[in-house]
């Protein structure tokens, strides 16, 4: 939407600026946003009949003719701008030969970069851009200047972060031209680096599917939206961040979840290897969502959640924005229009920098103020851990090594090791295989636990080999899950620690009878602060199938 909105505050000095992708899909409304305010606009791009073309109907613009990825030099000569804007992109696999022409004339530089490598590199450059006394600011979009900004808002009186997720969904109707599909395809299906239970993780792109729902206090919701993995630059700045190096998810997608999926199923022929990227069909993508524009709604939707302890209580923080009436895409361009004034003014300080810690949300509130978009925080009532839940009152009189693993608000990670004994009988040894229960011998030990609404999925890994078991509260007791197995426990607290006592199994929902079902009376303990564990698994008849203990500490590589 680029008719004007009330309340635009003029610049104290009317100045020019050059914005490259002046006419896409966001540079458009970042001309006409800046136009509005007086300053004089060069509209660039690689057409100039179609920069002459948007100039026409708005004032205080000028057409020019230029190519991001070419010599711009002739073009700073001639029309000697005082801030150069980069809209065009895509920022994924570019290099920093625009930035450093800037550089070199002594031009303000400052973009909408969403690309991961691009707005985390350049630092790179600040010795230069320091030197030649000029601001150089990466990713003055989205992500990460809006979301650093909630991320930030939302931490103020945390104590310990232990996740950070994020997610946006665009509507359907949202205006994507093909940089942005560009964008997206470049990084489908490839390897992402994420941190995860205290470390770092590899997973793919648009995998890890989530459903989300976008709740604001009043109004209508957006309910359950599906999104996956993307690459951004959040997933690399924030978790250095925090003394406690939080995990950090973000994922994207459309309202409409056939076009969330179809990415999905497109995704795995990159990951099997199959073909090198799916970026040359970023033509083609475009061309099938314009087909099904019609579809779905005009809502865009935004959420930052903070998942951690606040004075030594379980805390979950979410900031959430809808945008509305198709207003969604002005959001990308609101940190550059903040941060753009602040340039001119002479607010920021020189070198070369990311824009991901620069901004709070009071500096974004009178763009959402003039525009359908409302935004809130919330927090969450606290809740019980799921072994708290099983336990009761007597958890609190756990040692604080055992509370500390068995009170994960989201997502964490332990390491140690473990020492493995593997029972002899080759039925015991094929049990343990189907199950993938480790190897005999010496291990380092890593223990990743996964917190949801339901309950907690446990993935161990013994020197890399992994295997996984689903917990969650049945009754009153606590069910493991092991594919269609199912053991259902006990947990008396003893004077150092807890037990696992076996009070029945399934298969399926079939029950069956406890004097065949494996033995094992697993115990936790603390000793010298440390979380120490020995877990013995026995089959009737058989005999020992694995037998680990050890010991665990909290992950912060």
């Amino acid at each position: 939407m680029l008719a004007s909105r009330a309340g635009i505050s003029r610049p104290y000095v009317v100045k020019k600026i050059l914005i490259l992708g002046g006419y896409g899909g966001f540079g458009a409304r970042l001309s006409h946003e800046l136009a509005v305010r007086g300053h004089h606009i060069l509209v660039a791009g690689r057409n100039l009949q179609t920069a002459e073309h948007f100039c026409k109907t708005i004032a205080n613009t000028e057409p020019v003719q230029a190519d991001r990825n070419g010599e711009v030099g002739k073009i700073f000569e001639q029309h000697q701008p005082d801030l150069l804007i980069d809209a065009a992109g895509p920022f994924q696999n570019s290099s920093y030969a625009l930035v450093q022409q800037c550089i070199a004339a002594a031009i303000p530089y400052l973009d909408l970069a969403d690309g991961r490598d691009f707005v985390c590199g350049i630092g790179a450059l600040n010795d230069t851009a320091t030197a030649t006394g000029i601001s150089v600011i990466s990713g003055a979009s989205s992500v990460p200047a809006l979301s650093g900004a909630a991320i930030r808002h939302l931490a103020s009186e945390v104590d310990h972060i232990e996740a950070i997720e994020m997610a946006i969904s665009a509507s359907n109707k949202a205006t994507a031209g093909p940089s942005v599909s560009r964008a997206i395809l470049s990084y489908v299906g490839q390897p992402i680096r994420i941190r995860r239970a205290g470390q770092w993780q590899t997973s793919y792109g648009w995998h890890d599917l989530h459903h989300i729902s976008f709740t604001l206090p009043k109004g209508s919701d957006v309910q359950k939206r599906l999104v996956g993995l993307a690459d951004v630059p959040d997933l690399e700045l924030v978790p250095s961040q925090f003394d406690s190096k939080p995990a950090v998810i973000f994922r994207a997608g459309t309202e409409l979840t056939f076009q969330n999926c179809a990415l999905w199923l497109a995704s795995w022929p990159v990951r099997w290897g199959w073909i090198k990227s799916l970026e040359p069909f970023a033509t083609a993508l475009l061309s099938l969502q314009n087909m099904t524009r019609a579809l779905g709604s005009d809502v865009s939707a935004m959420k930052v959640e903070l998942f951690g302890h606040a004075n030594g209580q379980p805390c979950r923080k979410y900031w959430t924005l809808i945008a509305r009436e198709g207003d969604g895409p002005q959001i990308p361009t609101f940190a550059a229009v903040v941060l753009a004034e602040k340039i001119l003014q002479g607010r920021t300080k020189f070198g070369a920098y990311h824009a991901g810690k620069l901004l709070t949300l009071s500096d974004f509130q009178p763009l959402f103020d003039r525009y359908a978009i409302a935004h809130a925080t919330q927090t969450a009532a606290p809740e019980p851990s799921l072994y708290q839940k099983v336990i009761g009152a007597e958890f609190k009189k756990l040692p604080a090594s055992i509370e500390n693993l068995h009170n994960v608000v989201r997502d964490a990670g332990f390491h140690g090791t473990a020492q493995v004994t593997s029972g002899k009988n080759p039925l015991a040894k094929l049990a343990a295989k189907i199950f993938g229960f480790p190897s005999a011998g010496k291990h380092d030990l890593h223990v990743h636990i996964k917190v949801d609404e339901k309950g907690e999925t446990w993935t161990r890994s013994f020197s890399g080999k992994k295997f996984s078991s689903r917990l969650q509260k049945s009754e009153s007791h606590l069910t493991e899950s092991f594919g269609p197995f199912q053991f259902r426990f006990n947990l008396p607290v003893t004077e150092n620690g807890l037990t696992m006592e076996m009070a029945g199994w399934k298969f399926w929902f079939v029950p069956l009878p406890l004097f065949l079902a494996p033995q094992s009376r697993a115990s936790e303990w603390d000793e010298d602060g440390r979380f120490h564990l020995d877990v013995p698994i026995a089959l009737p008849v058989i005999g020992l199938m694995v037998h680990y203990r050890g010991w665990l500490v909290p992950s912060q590589k």
